[in-house]
């Protein structure tokens, strides 16, 4: 994996990791109704839902963190396993999230746009 794959997917999991934090501890703040989408009436009712999602974040963080831990100095086939598995899957769900809501169009690049890049650099430079 060349190094401009390296830093997307680094990028990547800093993202996921932040999206967790505010997820999980931050998702009833007024600030953040805008991200989310969330009606205020409605926070209580999707907290539980934005935990569970914060953590799938977190976990993917991980993957891709471990991933790029075992590519730079562990085992490499590995390493590539996870994060082509990783990757991949942040641009399926971003797909999913703009074909369930097509408002969602941001939320869907956030999601998918870098893992995209970080793949596509992987598959032209290796």
């Amino acid at each position: 994996m060349n190094a401009l794959a390296q830093l997307l997917t680094g990028l990547m999991a800093l993202v996921l990791a932040t999206m967790w934090v505010l997820e999980t501890f931050f998702n009833g703040s007024q600030k953040l109704y805008p991200i989310f989408r969330t009606d205020p009436g409605n926070v209580a009712a999707v907290r539980m839902w934005a935990v569970n999602v914060g953590f799938v974040n977190l976990c993917f963080a991980g993957g891709l963190a471990s991933g790029l831990l075992l590519v730079t100095f562990g085992n490499a086939a590995v390493g590539s396993g996870i994060l082509a598995f990783c990757l991949i899957s942040q641009v399926v769900l971003g797909a999913v999230l703009f074909g369930s809501n097509r408002s969602l169009w941001r939320g869907a690049l956030g999601q998918s746009l870098v893992p995209l890049a970080a793949l596509l650099a992987w598959a032209a430079f290796g």
